[in-house]
């Protein structure tokens, strides 16, 4: 972020291990002129099954966009103060960009085919790292267990959630600073409370 200047629209974050569309930024322009409401921006990750299809895997949010490939908007990134540099910036960016009051847009018939799968460096070291980030965005000790629940659920595997809460307490324990601030952070939660209630209901 250091050797960024000021002229620019939009910014993109990229991964070396994807392939783009070739109007994937003029799609992502016309999504962030089409309203200043919207601050991140992105599309839907396609990676190859044992067949060589290139299927959908999105296993987050419909909108949340992957890291891999995440636009945004110069108000959005200069009210968030940039990126986190800590595990879990790619989930604490939207979250501070809707603090912000900003938007994120998710774009399906943009297809990302992302090389590398999701899950192939997703270890237990990995894990833990996961559960350190939601100790430093603030969620609170509930809420990292839903969370974790969620994910072993997902991924039917039961060790995730004591490898991700392993990670969260030894965060506790060494008293890492926060990546949010503590406003944020209420935000933060009241907005998890709110999505993981909406489901319920």
């Amino acid at each position: 972020m250091a050797i960024l200047d000021e002229d620019y629209d939009f910014l993109v974050k990229l991964d070396a291990d994807i392939l783009l569309p070739p109007d994937y930024f003029e799609k992502i322009s016309a999504i962030f002129r089409s309203s200043e409401k919207i601050g991140i921006a992105g599309g839907f990750a396609y990676e190859q099954d044992r067949n060589g299809q290139w299927i959908l895997n999105h296993p987050m949010d419909k909108d949340h966009v992957r890291g891999a490939f995440k636009a945004y908007s110069k108000k959005c990134f200069d009210a968030m103060g940039g990126l986190r540099e800590a595990m879990g910036w790619d989930t604490v960016d939207e979250l501070l960009a809707r603090f912000n009051g900003f938007e994120v847009r998710t774009e399906e018939t943009l297809k990302v085919k992302h090389r590398r799968p999701i899950g192939d460096a997703y270890n237990a070291k990995a894990r833990r790292s996961q559960g350190r980030a939601m100790y430093l965005m603030r969620y609170g000790l509930v809420i990292s267990s839903i969370a974790s629940l969620k994910m072993a659920w997902k991924n039917r595997k039961i060790k995730i959630i004591s490898d991700n809460l392993s990670g969260y307490w030894e965060a506790k324990k060494k008293e890492q600073p926060f990546i949010v601030t503590p406003e944020e952070g209420k935000f933060i939660r009241n907005l998890r409370w709110k999505r993981i209630l909406g489901k319920l209901i």
